[in-house]
């Protein structure tokens, strides 16, 4: 039997090697590495992590936010979060406030974060709002307008 760590820290690792589309794939997966747990466990265990559905090629998969590599994303994948999940944005001399769908902020403020995208100096979310906090040089003005760039708004 696993420890309540242990366990949440194979779903991470299943989570980064597997495109898991339900939580019954993650409990059978978790039962092949010998670890039973029910659906409701796993549903804390993802509400936990801080795990969210993502679109990937047409399918929704459970991601876990932050990578466990500290590496950039990918070219293109900021754009592809942008256009997928941010709906409106918004700025106030230094401070950029994105909405999202609900549940779907941190998604967004982590790949901005992992991007180091000019003139951010960092992100804040909930659960469908992020702000993000623009350096005093560029300013808030100038980070959305990249912003809304991204997410074709």
């Amino acid at each position: 039997m696993s420890t309540k760590a242990q366990r949440q820290h194979l779903i991470r690792e299943l989570l980064a090697s597997h495109e898991i589309s339900s939580q019954a794939q993650l409990v059978g997966l978790l039962a092949e590495r010998s670890v039973e747990v029910t659906q409701a466990t796993v549903c804390r265990d993802l509400d936990e992590l801080g795990v969210a559905k993502m679109r990937t090629a047409g399918r929704t998969v459970y991601a876990v936010p932050e990578a466990d590599a500290p590496e950039a994303l990918p070219p293109n994948t900021l754009r592809r979060v942008f256009s997928d999940w941010v709906l409106d944005v918004r700025s106030s001399q230094n401070i950029v406030v994105l909405r999202t769908p609900p549940g779907s902020a941190h998604v967004v403020a982590s790949a901005i974060d992992r991007s180091a995208v000019d003139g951010v100096v960092g992100t804040v979310a909930g659960d469908d709002t992020l702000f993000i906090v623009a350096t005093e040089e560029l300013g808030g003005p100038a980070v959305a307008e990249h912003c809304r760039d991204l997410a074709d708004l």
